[in-house]
């Protein structure tokens, strides 16, 4: 199938970008891997009238390390998964990565444009939620910073404005004695995931655990952030939190015991990488 007719802006500026995206509002989208919003336009499941090319503005295509872990709006999935700033700064981030449908897709899927499309079985958006990440926006009115937690609002609906642009995505450094594990299941490699679980697993100086928390990817309409009381209990904990969709792949109740699974697993194994980082 084809799209439906749009006109097309290639940005010569993200001052540029915005100031036509303010201009056209729900009406103009932006455009930077493409690979969720070029088959939905093909479907004619959207229908933008101005799409708005960012694929000139080198200058968000970074990843850099100053306290934070900071990656830009035309970061690539490819880079993700490869660069070695990530892997030390943000493993689980790198440990998600290769899950994301198929090298073809990684090498022109962005992970701002991944957020911003904010599909609940997506990847990265749990892995971001499990990581404590904020996102800075950008309009032609000023920038504002929204924390993981308050970005994902449901299936494909986020807390940006019609005008904004998520420009960065902001990681904390992970605390001394931190581990993390990413695992799903899904039917076949490069398929949406049945169920996928991030895992945090931090421990005192003593070898303690003083914090856990998992998110999980198409569990719900947004991805589910649980913070974990008791890593023994942590599965049945995030059985019961959860509301995961059935369809004809998997039935609710598999769902959630898959869920249950992979928790335990996730957060084992995250508990053996924090002890070794110690």
């Amino acid at each position: 199938m084809k799209p439906a007719p749009f006109r097309y802006v290639a940005a010569e500026s993200l001052e540029h970008a915005l100031a036509v995206k303010a201009e056209q509002g729900d009406d103009a989208k932006f455009l930077a891997g493409g690979q969720s919003l070029v088959p939905a336009m093909n479907f004619r499941l959207a229908q933008p009238a101005m799409l708005i090319d960012l694929n000139g503005l080198r200058d968000l295509d970074y990843v850099r390390a100053d306290g934070a872990l900071r990656i830009g709006a035309l970061t690539r999935h490819r880079t993700i998964e490869r660069a070695a700033l990530i892997a030390q700064h943000a493993p689980l981030l790198h440990e998600a990565a290769p899950h994301v449908a198929h090298p073809q897709i990684r090498n022109r899927g962005t992970l701002c444009g991944n957020l911003a499309h904010a599909d609940p079985a997506s990847e990265f958006p749990a892995v971001v939620l499990a990581l404590g990440g904020r996102l800075r926006a950008r309009s032609a009115r000023g920038e504002r910073w929204i924390e993981a937690d308050a970005f994902f609002k449901s299936v494909f609906t986020t807390a940006l404005a019609p005008e904004e642009m998520l420009v960065e995505v902001e990681l904390p450094r992970l605390p001394a004695r931190t581990g993390t594990c990413f695992l799903e299941v899904a039917r076949r490699r490069g398929d949406y995931a049945l169920i996928g679980v991030a895992a945090v697993v931090e421990l005192d100086p003593a070898g303690k655990v003083v914090a856990a928390r998992v998110a999980l990817c198409n569990a719900g309409e947004a991805p589910t952030l649980v913070t974990v009381n008791d890593i023994d209990a942590g599965s049945e904990q995030v059985r019961r939190a959860i509301d995961p969709p059935a369809n004809v792949h998997a039935t609710q109740a598999f769902r959630r015991h898959l869920a249950g699974v992979l928790t335990k697993r996730a957060l084992q194994t995250a508990l053996a990488r924090a002890g070794a980082a110690s």
